[in-house]
């Protein structure tokens, strides 16, 4: 932290996107565009950046691809915006060498877990509207949550009324378990599925059979003249 502190005070000279500050130490850049009033990430980042800050601005969504030319990334701060969006492919092209990545402070209730997949980064998740669902608790188990700020990630809806406000971490050491009942939801949606065609199969039969003996007992009702009979009757 402190070395990236030092970026701040040292200015450089190349291309550097409106409403920007950009500093460079040892030859690592960092582009500041905290309270900028941003709507968007900018387009115009240099590619050599290594930290990025986009704190206090008014993003609302991260597109997919938004930081892929930029590969040297090792910080990127987006907490106190208005992200409520984040695509699959958000942070494609990064993941390598991101060691930080602040996502507190903004008004995400899910995030794809397949945006997070490969991220080695320290994750900071608080103080969000979340609704918490598998997909949360799958992002607890598999990615690297920042400890000070996991406490902070707080139920705001829930599939139960009790667990909502409270703190994530405390409804899983309670017991719940939010993968179990969707796995038991997709049980009983395999299972309706599989009766159905059953159904369909047992009506079948009946019908196909049914249709059988309706035609045999016509052919008793009505026999085929013999050949003799027919004559005699000439």
């Amino acid at each position: 932290q402190a070395f990236f502190c030092l970026l701040l005070c040292i200015p450089w000279g190349s291309s550097c996107p409106p409403s920007c500050q950009c500093t460079e130490r040892a030859g690592a850049k960092a582009v500041l565009c905290s309270s900028q009033h941003l709507q968007e990430i900018p387009k115009d980042i240099p590619r050599d950046v290594v930290l990025l800050k986009l704190d206090a601005n008014s993003i609302t969504r991260i597109p997919s691809n938004a930081f892929r030319h930029l590969s040297h990334l090792e910080e990127i701060d987006l907490s106190g915006n208005a992200i409520e969006k984040i695509d699959r492919a958000a942070f494609r092209g990064v993941a390598a060498g991101l060691r930080s990545l602040d996502l507190s402070g903004n008004r995400i209730r899910s995030i794809p877990k397949e945006a997070l997949l490969a991220l080695g980064a320290k994750l900071r998740l608080a103080n969000n509207p979340w609704h918490c669902e598998c997909a949360l608790q799958e992002v607890l188990w598999e990615e690297r949550l920042d400890p000070d700020s996991v406490r902070d990630i707080t139920c705001h809806t829930a599939p139960r009324q009790e667990y909502v406000g409270k703190p994530l971490l405390q409804v899983l050491h309670a017991g719940a378990n939010f993968c179990s009942v969707r796995q038991r939801s997709t049980d009983v949606a395999v299972l309706v599925t599989m009766f159905g065609w059953f159904a369909m199969l047992v009506i079948y039969v009946i019908c196909y059979v049914r249709h059988n003996r309706e035609r045999s007992c016509g052919h008793r009702e009505h026999p085929p003249a013999l050949p003799g009979a027919r004559g005699r009757a000439e």
